[in-house]
């Protein structure tokens, strides 16, 4: 039996470009694969850009060892102007007088955001309250209450700071909205602020370098496809799904 007669089943790894929600993507390698069993083990906003787990096959079946996987990000915040979804997608809700911040004032505010904590999802996201998702809500102008969420943010490094932009590297545990960061940072230093750019590069042991855009996925011959898949034993430890 050759390598084209079986059915496609892997983790695949893709780079999402911006603009385009993780269901896009999945519904892109269902057209380039031929196949319907696809799905993905974690979303990113559409706004951002990098690392999505996408499921063909039979992997789809470990979606819930690869949910909980920690993640990195590198991103921009622009300060003095707040939105309704905390990010650029949104509309602008503030702009405020930029304060005098220095470099050190900053790292301050940041090393506040490390470690265990409860953040409370915001009100323009994918979770749902009674099987309705609350970005549903949000756009009818409508709030309620959301229960905190315990995650664990355990790196927050400054990479660059000009006025009124900073661009940061942070690592977190799984349901960390990170344009909840990013607004809150902006609560504490009194000016609002608002997610610019956000980029995933790593998800646990999974690296962006590894992934490949949705272009080159389409260019490609189906068995460079098929050697594209990480095996579902190298993806998932044997012991955690036997």
């Amino acid at each position: 039996m050759s390598e084209l007669d079986t059915k496609p089943e892997g983790v695949l790894l893709i780079d999402k470009p911006q603009g385009i929600t993780s269901h896009d993507v999945v519904d892109r390698v269902r057209r380039t694969f031929g196949m319907k069993q696809v799905g993905h083990a974690g979303t990113l906003d559409p706004m951002a850009t990098g690392l999505v787990i996408i499921l063909v096959g039979k992997a789809t079946k470990i979606s819930q060892f690869l949910m909980s996987l920690d993640k990195v990000y590198t991103g921009e915040v622009t300060l003095g102007i707040s939105t309704d979804s905390y990010d650029a997608d949104g509309e602008v809700t503030a702009e405020n007088e930029l304060p005098e911040l220095s470099q050190e004032g900053l790292l301050e505010a940041m090393n506040t955001f490390k470690g265990d904590q409860y953040q409370t999802p915001p009100m323009f996201s994918a979770k749902k309250i009674k099987g309705v998702p609350l970005y549903k809500m949000a756009r009818k102008g409508k709030t309620v209450e959301r229960e905190p969420r315990f995650i664990r943010i355990s790196e927050f490094e400054l990479t660059s700071f000009t006025m009124p932009k900073f661009t940061f590297r942070l690592a977190c545990s799984k349901g960390t909205y990170v344009r909840s960061v990013a607004h809150d940072i902006g609560e504490k230093l009194a000016c609002g602020a608002h997610l610019s750019a956000l980029r995933r590069t790593e998800i646990e042991r999974f690296k962006i370098k590894e992934a490949v855009t949705l272009d080159a996925l389409a260019e490609m011959d189906n068995i460079s496809r098929r050697r594209a898949l990480i095996p579902i034993y190298q993806a998932v430890p044997t012991h955690v799904i036997s």
